[in-house]
């Protein structure tokens, strides 16, 4: 009986264990369910359905939430240039040329060009509202054009534009206080892997909405010297999508869609984005005063090969090389000298010389900026107050002022071996010299082998930016070699 008894107990409990699990496993079941339900706009994550199939619903509905948000900020933008060319008389209509061409045998006619893209409203002032897009979208047209989502359209004006980043901003006139305006985000919170959808009219198809990932981000070689560090991306861009949006899965507007990489004009996964937040400080200067003001620090920069870096002792470092400063320029003032190794500007890092184009750029004139570099293998920090960038041109001009107006490399044995020289042949080699500089006044030529400066030799690139920094002397005594026979020149600083 005693047995049967504690039979009995420890089936019964055998039996509460197992219903505890149940009900346990049970309601983890419910919790989990609850947790996992998704709002548009939602971060979406993959889940299996009963079936034992993946469930992308949630994502679908993401995509279409964004689209439709955002959809309606983004506009198709038709532009018209009117130009006017001589043509020599007969070259395609010789009756109307015979009796309407001028004496001179030469006509003057009109031609029409056509263009497209895509623009993003980003802002309204009463009944004025403000569309981005890009420089070479809008381009010299005589004649803009904005239709929106809805179909409507309307004659717009240009605002302002900058081929450097190229970026232009558009007005339009309307009482409707209903269209949409995007919503700017931050595109430095982009990671490669990110979902994103690019919204524009590609080859004319209004509303066109493509979806990927980023890519890459921090991407350099834009067209026509753009100095963006571009988004790349693998959502679909094509023709007419320059202009548009890039969307992350918030709404928020991160890119601006600006150039593709192709061989046959269509798209092939390379697709490339001006980051928002290189636009926002644009969009307010193009509405204060129509263009955008950069800062200029007065110096001519380039990444360094692994050769001159190993030279200058700082291989394996992030920055950009000084190789001229222009006199009297923000940066001599401010004590760069040529040779000088940039690596930060106000605290922010620099990877090459395009990102120190781009963080010069966005330095505020007026204003004193912080500069880290490394000089003759020392740390160094210097203050210098930055002024306003001059056009091109005035700088093209300038370059008499420029010094030293050449640049170097190191004679490694493989150079030696090209020019045929021999293995004990020491000095540096001449790699550039700028057009209307001090070097190129005095003679000095590509392929001149420098080996004495200032009667003392010269073994390396680090020698030859001491002897040019060397403000004890009024003049650079340069000794060098060229086919064969031994010159000298000075040049004054």
């Amino acid at each position: 009986m005693l047995k049967k008894l504690m039979g009995s107990r420890n089936l019964l409990l055998v039996n509460l264990v197992l219903v505890g699990l149940i009900m346990g496993f049970t309601m983890s079941m419910l919790v989990f369910s609850c947790s996992t339900r998704i709002q548009p706009g939602d971060s979406v994550h993959a889940q299996q359905s009963p079936s034992g199939e993946v469930d992308l619903s949630g994502l679908q509905n993401s995509f279409r939430s964004i689209s439709q948000r955002v959809r309606g900020t983004v506009v198709k933008i038709d532009v018209q240039e009117v130009r006017n060319e001589r043509t020599p008389r007969g070259s395609d209509r010789p009756w109307f040329d015979f009796f309407f061409g001028e004496p001179n045998g030469d006509l003057d006619r009109e031609f029409r060009t056509q263009g497209l893209g895509s623009g993003v409203i980003v802002r309204r002032d009463g009944n004025t509202y403000f569309v981005l897009t890009n420089d070479h979208v809008i381009g010299q047209a005589t004649e803009i054009k904005i239709t929106l989502d809805d179909e409507r359209e309307f004659d717009a004006t240009l605002v302002g534009k900058d081929p450097r980043k190229d970026l232009a901003l558009v007005s339009f006139e309307s009482r409707d206080r209903t269209i949409p305006i995007a919503v700017l985000g931050d595109s430095n919170d982009l990671q490669v892997g990110d979902w994103v959808v690019a919204i524009g009219s590609p080859f004319g198809f209004q509303s066109t909405v493509t979806a990927g990932i980023v890519s890459a981000t921090g991407r350099r070689g834009g067209p026509q010297g753009n100095i963006s560090d571009f988004i790349q991306t693998d959502a679909a861009i094509n023709q007419g999508n320059s202009g548009g949006a890039l969307v992350n899965l918030g709404g928020e507007v991160v890119g601006i869609n600006t150039w593709i990489t192709s061989r046959t004009g269509g798209s092939i996964g390379l697709g490339f984005s001006i980051p928002i937040n290189n636009a926002k400080r644009a969009i307010d200067e193009f509405i204060e005063s129509g263009s955008v003001q950069y800062g200029w620090l007065g110096v001519s920069i380039q990444t360094p090969s692994r050769a001159v870096a190993e030279d200058l002792g700082v291989q394996g470092r992030q920055g950009a090389l000084v190789h001229h400063v222009f006199r009297n320029s923000p940066a001599d003032r401010g004590g760069i000298l040529p040779g000088d190794f940039i690596t930060s500007v106000n605290g922010r890092r620099v990877r090459d010389s395009d990102a120190l184009i781009l963080a010069v750029g966005e330095l505020p004139a007026g204003r004193d900026a912080a500069f880290e570099l490394v000089r003759q293998g020392e740390e160094v920090q210097l203050e210098v107050r930055i002024t306003v960038r001059v056009d091109e041109q005035s700088i093209a001009e300038q370059n008499r002022n420029l010094w030293p107006g050449l640049s170097v490399f190191p004679l490694t044995d493989d150079v030696r071996r090209e020019l045929d020289l021999e293995t004990e042949t020491s000095g540096v080699l001449i790699a550039s010299v700028q057009n209307g500089t001090p070097a190129a006044i005095a003679g000095l030529r590509v392929g001149d082998v420098i080996g004495r400066m200032n009667g003392q030799p010269v073994t390396s690139v680090r020698q030859f930016y001491a002897a040019i920094n060397d403000r004890a002397r009024r003049e650079v005594e340069f000794e060098f070699t060229r086919e064969g026979q031994d010159l000298k020149i000075s040049i004054a600083r």
